[in-house]
């Protein structure tokens, strides 16, 4: 049996990962949706449906699936213009919740993809919510310049959240548990710290080294 599912479309961060794997073999396979296909006018378009299914030729070719194989897709929306595909091939599936053991692996592949995207891997893999929006989010507008180029610019949380004004000055710290979101290092106690306040669903602080 094949076991279709994808992690990462609802991250601000990053593309979207689409993941197959042969359950009895424990054969996996993953490509990456690319970030431009989230920007504002390719969003619109909805073109990362129409690239899911270049994705799945390219792992079923990997997996060398029979069209009588059973297949079974998440059920929701990213594998949408995919169901249309599989009606016209004739390949044999069904929408489901997609369980073990796919769901593990494409989860952790996206963690690793997020961490190589520069994200601390204790904020992935210690935070309850890691990808949440307003997080993520936060860590963006640590270092806006480089890290908004990550984000689905094409959201429309984008447009209300994505370029907000933003207070920046230098305080000084006596006892510190925070971690610089810029480079990921913890903030020593009675240290000189950057400090960035902005107003998103609540008002939010950064601190980052004074040096980052």
């Amino acid at each position: 049996m094949i076991q279709i599912d994808d992690a990462g479309s609802g991250s601000l961060i990053g593309g979207t990962c689409i993941g197959a794997i042969r359950v009895e073999t424990n054969e996996y396979y993953y490509e990456f949706i690319p970030i431009k296909f989230y920007s504002k006018e390719n969003f619109k378009k909805k073109l990362y449906l129409d690239y899911v299914v270049v994705i799945i030729k390219r792992l079923f070719s990997k997996l060398n699936v029979k069209k009588n194989e059973q297949i079974e897709v998440c059920r929701g929306y990213m594998f949408d213009k995919l169901r249309k595909w599989f009606e016209q091939e004739n390949f044999n599936y069904k929408s489901v919740k997609i369980g073990e053991p796919l769901q593990t692996k494409i989860e952790k592949t996206f963690e690793e993809y997020g961490i190589s995207l520069g994200i601390p891997s204790p904020f992935i893999r210690y935070t309850k919510y890691p990808f949440h929006f307003h997080r993520i989010l936060k860590w963006v507008y640590a270092d806006y310049e480089n890290r908004s180029k990550l984000c689905k610019t094409g959201w429309k949380s984008w447009d209300k959240y994505g370029n907000l004004p933003k207070e920046v000055s230098i305080d000084y710290i006596k006892k510190s548990n925070y971690i610089c979101l810029k480079c990921g290092r913890p903030i020593e106690n009675n240290s000189w710290v950057k400090k960035i306040k902005y107003t998103s669903n609540r008002p939010n602080t950064i601190y980052l080294h004074s040096i980052c």
